[in-house]
């Protein structure tokens, strides 16, 4: 109840009731009077504490209201210190203030019909009280301090909690009139209460050790203090002064009755004239409201023709940023396709990388690579393997004599073509010696440096490792897809479609994520290798004879690891399909998944895509081919297979090393999947080259990049930037 009236905001009508009592209150000629009662007041003002203050107030009224406290915020009990009578009934207050000693000239205090659980103890310094009415309450008991109130006259304590009365209220000998509830009553017995005042002080006198004396033997002193001009020895009693006091305060409250009536119609008749003005008020106010209608209605109709001509307009943009989002939508898709289809691709290389890591390792166990026998000492085709090396270090300036030969030949034959041919083959033939030298003089220099051999061995080692040839492809895939989300997101910014950009940020965030996992599983897979590579520079340490030409032979005698898959079950037809398709990566993937030419022609794009099969060009010529080798066995009778050694000799890994043939292109998806281009974010100029990590952002090229440390799209911290190479 108490929250709901806090809460609860005045009506109309009690606000203008507490306008009118406190401009009453400030008129010259105001009594001593300020009334605000029934002004629905869940607080006093501060300006009824100022008035108080100010005009020397001596009754305050403030009962029939919602205060639960007496005191409001920034205000200070002494602006009070002049009031006499304090009326309070009938509120919600909970508590009186601590310091409620400070009215030191209060008579009258009314507080019935609250919520008070307790009394002050400083309300003992209210010496000049008379009246102390707390009639229904919550008080369980009365403090000392009571007992120090020497004028007090009447005490209702009545409809309370009150069960036990204290003994130093033998002291207030001025007390008259005692109202409590008997029935409740422990101390004083409920007999001495119910005989009346007088017998509970006796009672109370008798159990401090003091000797009761009628009050009207005290009042007289109490009273001339009270009324200051009454003589000491007046020939009047004190009960004939009581009368008249209390005749002059019964024609003071008269008084201002009379004076609230008046006001009340003085405040109607405010009220009519109010009324009257807000009528004319309301008149012009029509007035003005017609014209101001007629003046809308006319920028209404210049409105409705800006209206119809920019509809048109905007109808145009709209069906052209329409366009242009569909667009976007259907890009937006087939990169989340792709994405998701890398993301699957990832996962399924996964698994095949670590069945090809257990069986390399498994590899290197059985065959004991560090090992060199004897026979292969005696088997060591030094020559052969150290041209092999040759080529392998000299490939490219070989290619550029044999271009520079080829162009000086072209050239002498434009410029001689009317020589001898002695000549021209005299002059090729020098040419010829010439390389044969530098070629010869590069081999004995192979032979002769064992760190040229290891550097040779190291490069082929690398080259022929399926394992990082697999981390590469996947790394350039993902390059060229952070590429293109990177346009797309440049796109949609400048469409104004900031609303799709959390799909292309979680997207970017995946490839950003997969790309680091990548160079991290391709820096591992090199510092195996090295660590393999320093396991045999350990066994080199014992000086044997062309150690690193034997394992470079060693090397390019060894049997892929499709060759064993193959071997180990897998259809030769099959097989040799693979290879002719440069699809041989896929050969583990098709023995570990017992995949035979009648189980292909079987099969749908969608069942290869599931076996790990991504490429749709791939995956529709592999069924095509096997529908054509079915068609022509049974056609002509299958050719007997040849011996096991004769297939092994066909496939038998040649000595020199060889470039491992490149994936076929997919048919599918067009080519939308080539390495896009896109200009720099910075310079505006040339090509992105760079990717920044972690964001995935491909924005900048190599120069603009050297001095950002974040990323000039979304600003967050560059960790790590890599280079894209376009082929």
């Amino acid at each position: 109840m108490p929250l709901f009236f806090r809460k609860r905001k005045p009506s109309e009508e009690a606000r203008k009731r507490l306008e009118y009592q406190m401009c009453l209150a400030k008129e010259a000629g105001a009594d001593d009077i300020l009334d605000i009662s029934k002004c629905e007041l869940s607080e006093i003002p501060y300006g009824a504490f100022a008035t108080c203050k100010v005009l020397q107030k001596k009754v305050l009224i403030v009962h029939t209201n919602h205060l639960t406290s007496l005191l409001p915020k920034s205000c200070s009990l002494l602006s009070l210190i002049t009031i006499k009578v304090l009326d309070l009934h009938d509120n919600q207050l909970s508590a009186l203030p601590d310091d409620i000693g400070q009215l030191t000239a209060l008579q009258v205090l009314n507080v019935e019909k609250n919520q008070l659980t307790y009394l002050p103890r400083s309300i003992g310094n209210l010496i000049q009280l008379q009246t102390l009415n707390v009639k229904d309450n919550k008080l369980k008991e009365l403090p000392d301090t009571v007992g120090e109130l020497r004028s007090l006259r009447t005490l209702d304590i009545s409809e309370n909690d009150i069960q036990k009365l204290p003994q130093l209220l033998a002291h207030v000998r001025t007390l008259e009139t005692l109202s409590l509830d008997a029935a409740s009553m422990v101390y004083p017995p409920q007999e001495v209460c119910s005989a009346g005042t007088q017998a509970i002080q006796q009672f109370l006198c008798k159990e401090s050790g003091l000797e009761y004396y009628p009050p009207s033997q005290y009042l007289l002193p109490v009273l001339e203090q009270d009324g200051g001009d009454t003589p000491r020895d007046s020939p009047d009693g004190p009960s004939d002064r009581l009368c008249r006091e209390e005749v002059e305060w019964q024609n003071r409250f008269s008084d201002y009755e009379k004076r609230k009536e008046q006001k009340m119609l003085e405040k109607l008749e405010f009220e009519r004239r109010l009324e009257l003005g807000q009528r004319e008020h309301a008149q012009l106010l029509q007035q003005s409201n017609n014209q101001k209608d007629e003046i809308l209605q006319t920028v209404k109709e210049e409105q409705s023709r800006l209206e119809q001509g920019l509809s048109a307009r905007q109808r145009y943009l709209d069906a052209e940023r329409q366009r242009l989002q569909e667009q976007l939508k259907q890009t937006e898709q087939n990169i989340s396709s792709r994405i998701q289809k890398l993301l699957q691709e990832n996962q399924r290389q996964k698994k095949s990388s670590e069945i090809l890591k257990s069986l390399e390792n498994e590899r290197i166990r059985m065959e004991q690579l560090m090992s060199i026998t004897q026979e292969e000492t005696e088997n060591l085709r030094r020559r052969e393997i150290a041209s092999a090396m040759q080529r392998m270090l000299t490939e490219s300036c070989k290619s550029r004599l044999v271009q520079m030969a080829y162009e000086s030949q072209r050239q002498s034959l434009v410029q001689q073509a009317c020589s001898s041919m002695a000549e021209m083959d005299e002059r090729f033939q020098q040419i010829l010696s010439w390389q044969q030298m530098d070629q010869n003089k590069a081999i004995s220099q192979i032979l002769q440096e064992s760190a040229m051999q290891k550097a040779a061995f190291e490069a082929l080692q690398v080259k022929r490792d399926l394992m990082h040839r697999q981390i590469r492809n996947q790394i350039k895939l993902i390059e060229t897809e952070l590429l293109q989300l990177t346009q797309l997101e440049v796109k949609r910014k400048s469409l104004d479609t900031e609303a799709l950009q959390e799909v292309i940020a979680e997207q970017r965030w995946a490839l950003s994520s997969l790309l680091q996992q990548l160079l991290k599983e391709k820096t591992r897979r090199e510092e195996e290798l090295r660590e393999i590579l320093t396991e045999l520079e350990a066994k080199s340490e014992t000086k044997q004879e062309n150690y690193w030409l034997i394992q470079y032979q060693r090397l390019l005698n060894q049997k892929p690891l499709s060759l064993k898959l193959q071997e180990e079950g897998l259809e030769r037809q099959l097989a040799a399909l693979l290879v002719d398709l440069s699809a041989e990566h896929y050969l583990p993937l098709f023995a570990h998944h017992r995949i035979s030419l009648d189980t292909l022609s079987r099969m749908s794009p969608a069942d290869l895509a599931k076996v790990g099969v991504s490429e749709a060009g791939l995956q529709h010529e592999i069924l095509r081919r096997v529908r054509e080798l079915l068609a022509a066995a049974r056609i002509r009778p299958e050719l007997p297979n040849p011996p096991k050694g004769e297939a092994l000799e066909a496939l038998e890994v040649p000595t020199a090393p060889e470039e491992l043939p490149e994936p076929a292109t997919p048919s599918a998806p067009p080519a939308e999947l080539e390495m896009p281009t896109s200009e720099c974010v910075v310079c505006l100029e040339r090509e992105a080259q760079m990717i920044f990590l972690n964001c995935g952002h491909v924005c900048c090229c190599h120069q603009c990049c050297q001095p950002l440390r974040t990323c000039p799209l979304c600003r967050q911290e560059i960790a790590q930037c890599l280079r894209l190479y376009h082929s």
